[in-house]
């Protein structure tokens, strides 16, 4: 079992005895959550659980909230670890496109069917970057030259089977490329990635824009294009459809709990994430990192995960997965 990372995060929540806080919301009575992140620090789903924590404690939401990093094949061995879990305490695990690609790339015993869903929080549109002084100016420029050369061209990002790989599948069979023909190659996080981009060893990537914010800021890399329906506010670049691609991808993120879990001990979870939804605090860090609201709880995310377990089933079996 991998070893653990731990962040305590503190929080003083002052509750009057009629349950609401001294800020006027509704105490939900969720002491000491633990969010487990199934990957190392430092990536997306740690980063995103680091500042809700931050601002649950900020808020005066939920107090004594911690991040524990359970990191193991893309984070499979922490969903194994929940689903094992009585459910005794408060807990939930972070999840999203990157986990639900984890479990059909590793064939894990267990998949979020096995859990119990509590909300999506974000979303986040891709971006397709070259190095700044990247022969390919325009998307029309890597476009032409991936179809000339489908298996010269080399795209990198994550892991096999995460968002970055699935968005690059998905490009390609947009613009006529057969997805099992491309050449991918995956790198552990964009502190290796980006070397490899300066450098030319790879021709483009797909990735989140947080992680190449700073990057992007300072003009070494070149964003060609971004994969939402709408451009963002922080970039200069148009989307996919607005340069001819009909295709549409966006990246999200959420929780889920440990299942067997009482409906009570549900409701008040999903009620510390609606409440997490309404904070200006957290709508300026989604803004801050190019990401946008996508709350959705109860019914309504649990019919979301099963559509999107059908569907990155679906694109990675296109690219040969299966």
């Amino acid at each position: 079992m991998p070893r653990s990372v731990v962040l305590a995060v503190a929080g003083c929540l002052a509750v009057s005895a009629c349950g609401v806080t001294a800020q006027g919301r509704q105490e939900t009575g969720v002491r000491n959550l633990t969010m487990v992140v199934g990957n190392s620090p430092g990536g997306g789903y740690d980063t995103m659980a680091r500042q809700i924590a931050d601002v649950l404690g900020k808020d005066d939401i939920a107090a004594g909230t911690r991040v524990v990093n359970e990191p193991g094949a893309g984070g499979t061995v922490a969903l194994q670890q929940l689903v094992n879990d009585g459910g005794s305490r408060a807990k939930v695990m972070t999840t999203g496109v990157a986990v639900v690609g984890a479990v059909v790339t590793n064939n894990a015993p267990v998949s979020l069917a096995d859990t119990t869903p509590i909300a999506r929080v974000l979303e986040e549109p891709m971006i397709i970057a070259v190095a700044a002084d990247s022969p390919y100016r325009t998307l029309d420029d890597l476009v032409e030259a991936w179809r000339a050369d489908p298996r010269g061209i080399t795209a990198a990002g994550g892991a096999i089977g995460g968002p970055d790989y699935q968005q690059v599948m998905l490009l390609a069979k947009a613009i006529g490329i057969d997805p099992t023909t491309v050449n991918f190659v995956t790198y552990d996080g964009g502190g290796e990635l980006l070397p490899a981009i300066l450098g030319g060893k790879v021709a483009f990537t797909a990735s989140g824009y947080a992680e190449w914010a700073d990057q992007i800021a300072s003009g070494s890399i070149r964003v060609l294009a971004v994969s939402g329906e709408q451009r963002l506010s922080e970039l200069d670049a148009p989307t996919l459809r607005e340069q001819g691609v009909d295709l549409t991808y966006t990246n999200w993120r959420g929780f889920v709990a440990p299942p067997g879990i009482s409906e009570d001990k549900r409701a008040r979870l999903v009620e510390l994430f609606d409440q997490l939804h309404r904070s200006p605090e957290w709508q300026r860090v989604l803004e801050r990192n190019g990401q946008q609201d996508a709350f959705s709880a109860g019914p309504e995310f649990e019919e979301f995960l099963d559509r999107q377990q059908g569907l990155v089933k679906s694109i990675l079996a296109d690219a040969g997965l299966r």
